[in-house]
């Protein structure tokens, strides 16, 4: 376990929001400004991302330790929690564990089972980045764009780039554990009943929720509900925030 770093915005119930891989907390900014109307948010940095401690251990059940950790040094329970992609698997498997502290949850673009390796693209490219000897983002992004041609992707990427000393670039990401455990990532849920009340909130445009999938996922959550914004892929709520504030919102107020 460890402290993670999170920023805290507005007031009211308690909402908990945790990033994607290779994201952080400061891609939810917008979305954070939003629910603050109605609670107090935390946007969650997980461990080896964003401004949280660097780790060689990384796995859904250390991270779900993690969040349980924040909780109870902030005093939580009753929580309300967002969690996209892989931040969606790691609360799933938090509820798991300590369902009892869950009022509800959204899981975005995120299903319960394993999924196959599919990020060899994004870490060549990353990879491809000498940041001890690049000299700006624009060499950065040349050198990802190798490998990488959708222009979003790139961007979000480089928002992990920053400049750890006058000269000298580093990624706020702990690149060398998360290709070393990108099979963890992938891992589905163990058959442990989640007996919260859940949003399972897809893009439509995205295959990471299939149609096909729901049976599964509501023998496992039986309390599961689902949603879909048509015109969004996987980053769905980047791609329709207005749309996407709005599911959640009706959904924790109902």
């Amino acid at each position: 376990m460890m402290k993670l770093f999170f920023k805290k915005f507005g007031e009211g119930p308690p909402l908990l929001i945790l990033h994607g891989l290779f994201g952080s907390s400061d891609n939810w900014q917008t979305q954070a400004k939003a629910f603050a109307e109605d609670h107090t948010v935390y946007l969650v940095d997980q461990r080896n991302h964003g401004h949280s401690p660097h780790s060689s251990e990384f796995s859904y059940p250390l991270m779900a330790e993690d969040l349980y950790e924040l909780l109870a040094e902030e005093g939580l329970r009753d929580v309300n929690l967002i969690g996209h992609s892989m931040g969606g698997k790691t609360i799933l498997w938090f509820a798991q564990q300590y369902g009892f502290l869950v009022h509800k949850m959204i899981v975005a673009d995120m299903g319960i089972k394993a999924y196959p390796p599919h990020h060899d693209l994004v870490f060549a490219g990353l990879f491809e980045v000498d940041v001890e000897r690049c000299e700006s983002r624009k060499q950065a992004e040349e050198r990802i764009s190798k490998h990488i041609q959708d222009t979003s992707t790139i961007q979000f990427l480089l928002k992990n780039l920053y400049w750890k000393e006058p000269g000298k670039l580093a990624w706020r990401f702990n690149l060398p554990v998360l290709f070393e455990k990108r099979e963890e990532t992938m891992q589905g849920l163990s058959d442990i009943t989640i007996n919260n009340e859940v949003l399972f909130l897809r893009g439509g445009m995205s295959n990471y929720v299939k149609d096909e999938d729901f049976a599964s996922i509501q023998k496992l959550v039986p309390h599961a509900t689902f949603e879909t914004i048509d015109h969004a892929g996987h980053w769905l709520h980047a791609e329709s925030p207005v749309e996407f504030v709005a599911h959640c919102k009706k959904y924790f107020s109902a």
